[in-house]
């Protein structure tokens, strides 16, 4: 059998899973007929109503959704997409991002900014609250960002979301007792300093880690307060039963009105999203590539409630560049130009997926519509390798020390790769003669290796924080950043990168991030392979639900007339 044909028989044999590791925020993106989540059960926390409320809430409805167990809700630690969808509509920040992708003031009512572009001085709302009903001032904020950044914490994103900040990185390193440029200048005024002028600073505090907290209730009870926390967002937890169910309800005294949805509830297992939803047992699920083309006919009895939506995602193949074999760039380059991605869109995903053009998504500010990625082209990959300092035997790169290992890591615990990775493996077989191990692995697990650099290969993608090319090229191509997992290094992106920081006119900085991604696609320090979409059905009754391109807070903007 050819090697086309045995890649196309493997395409078609097996339903498609596709799993997005992502740095910013992780999310799993399940394409097959099932997601059930195989969560532990008969575990409790927290219980019945919160009883916080003074009465006379004008919300009505339920909206029942499919989720499941967040890694945690506390703020600034969490780096998973699911963890974010609860803790954005728990807590929140200075500053938002609106559904339009607009920066919206949130706590903070209006803020100035000097002339330089280095001090920020935000005036607080006053009718701001804590769930139990305590007033937000300019100490809470300041504390929360002091927290953030300690030492004790240990947050992994806390440098690159607040490195910017005078003394923030000297406190995450244990030489500060607090963030010097953190400056509370009354009940309702705080101010903070940067390290150089930052156009995309106020984006940055529209991510988790800038949140507000409660430093009564984490004082008091610091090792379980997440089981109850006690924010400032439209919703409060209610109930979170491990495994079971999550319920939010909604938050009387929020600052822009209380949302109208009385109460959420999350179902964290039951199998087929799509079964319980003609069921009647939710409002919205996601479609399987199983049900995709019923989806997509209008006459269906689904078809009139489905929609797609873009997403800034995208999903990619990284390799550790300072271990062998993938210190080679020829290597890398290989195996790009291996791997057939368009027929893996079309075929396996049901075009579900677009393949990516580069790292960029659609819509982002930077991006261009032209392909930079690497074509399938088997000639120009056998060219590739045959150019690197290793040699093929046996299926393994030989080194002057010997066979080298080669593992690609992914999410999963099936007795099969995803069907993706399995079509990578038999091109790579097929076309360059490599045999390259399969490692599948929590998804916790997973997350942990990664910030850590322990993966040497592996199936990943990144879900943007905010909607600018910074968050994703400088945070994980600058050589001296601490969500750089790839031990990737190239002075001439680290300059471009650190010019479009201070650059404050737009497309002057959006044509450096140009040049940049350029740089690292050709450097295959990346393997850019798919865009994402949302695919979904939502219940008739439901009005306003959309999927934002992000994590963003969008509970409030939605209405169950039921």
């Amino acid at each position: 059998m050819s090697g086309q044909n045995r890649l196309l028989a493997i395409l078609l044999s097996v339903l498609a899973v596709l799993v997005l590791a992502v740095g910013g925020l992780s999310a799993v993106l399940l394409l097959s007929g099932s997601d059930d989540n195989g969560g532990p059960t008969g575990v409790r926390t927290g219980s019945g109503n919160s009883g916080d409320g003074d009465g006379g809430s004008s919300a009505t409805g339920r909206l029942r959704l499919a989720s499941s167990d967040p890694v945690t809700l506390d703020p600034h630690l969490t780096t998973d997409a699911t963890s974010a969808e609860y803790i954005v509509e728990i807590f929140s920040g200075l500053v938002t991002i609106d559904r339009d992708l607009n920066l919206q003031p949130d706590l903070a009512e209006a803020w100035d900014v000097s002339a330089d572009g280095t001090v920020y001085t935000f005036t607080l709302r006053e009718d701001i609250f804590f769930h139990t009903g305590r007033r937000v001032t300019a100490d809470d904020v300041a504390y929360s960002i002091n927290r953030a950044t300690s030492r004790e914490l240990q947050s992994t994103v806390a440098r690159a979301f607040l490195g910017d900040i005078v003394g923030a990185r000297e406190h995450i390193a244990g030489l500060a007792d607090d963030v010097s440029g953190v400056e509370v200048i009354d009940e309702r005024t705080i101010r903070f300093t940067l390290d150089a002028p930052k156009p995309f600073f106020l984006a940055k505090l529209t991510y988790p880690t800038a949140f507000v907290v409660d430093q009564q209730q984490i004082e008091s009870n610091p090792r379980n307060w997440t089981r109850k926390p006690n924010g400032t967002g439209p919703y409060k937890l209610q109930e979170w039963r491990l495994g079971e169910r999550i319920v939010l309800e909604s938050n009387e005294r929020f600052y822009l009105g209380e949302p109208p949805l009385a109460e959420v509830l999350y179902t964290l297992a039951g199998g087929s999203a799509l079964t319980r939803f003609e069921n009647d047992d939710l409002d919205v699920a996601s479609i399987s590539i199983n049900d995709i083309d019923r989806a997509r006919d209008p006459s269906s009895d689904i078809g009139p409630l489905y929609s797609s939506w873009p997403q800034f995602s995208v999903s990619y193949l990284a390799f550790t560049t300072d271990e062998p074999p993938f210190d080679d760039v020829n290597v890398r380059r290989a195996l790009g130009l291996a791997i057939d991605r368009a027929k893996i869109a079309e075929v396996t995903f049901n075009n579900m997926l677009v393949p990516a053009t580069g790292i960029l998504a659609p819509g982002l500010p930077g991006f261009t519509p032209d392909d930079k990625t690497f074509p399938f082209d088997p000639d120009a990959a056998r060219e590739a390798l045959a150019a690197s300092k290793y040699e093929v035997q046996d299926g393994r790169l030989v080194g002057e020390d010997g066979p080298l290992p080669m593992v690609i890591t992914e999410v999963g615990g099936g007795a099969e790769a995803a069907i993706d990775t399995q079509a990578f493996l038999e091109q790579w077989r097929t076309e360059l003669g490599l045999e390259i191990e399969i490692r599948q692995t929590d998804f916790a697990t997973f997350l942990a290796e990664q910030d850590a650099g322990e993966l040497q290969m592996f199936n990943g993608g990144w879900i943007m924080d905010y909607p600018d090319p910074e968050d994703i090229l400088d945070l994980k191509f600058h050589s001296t950043s601490e969500l750089n997992d790839l031990s990737y290094e190239n002075p001439q992106v680290d300059a471009l990168l650190e010019e479009a920081r201070t650059e404050l006119d737009s497309e002057v900085r959006l044509d450096l991030y140009r040049e940049v991604e350029q740089l690292i696609v050709q450097d295959a320090a990346w393997l850019p392979l798919y865009f994402s979409q949302a695919h979904v059905v939502v219940n008739e009754a439901v009005e306003g639900w959309f999927e934002p391109e992000m994590v963003i807070p969008r509970l409030r903007f939605v209405e169950v007339n039921r």
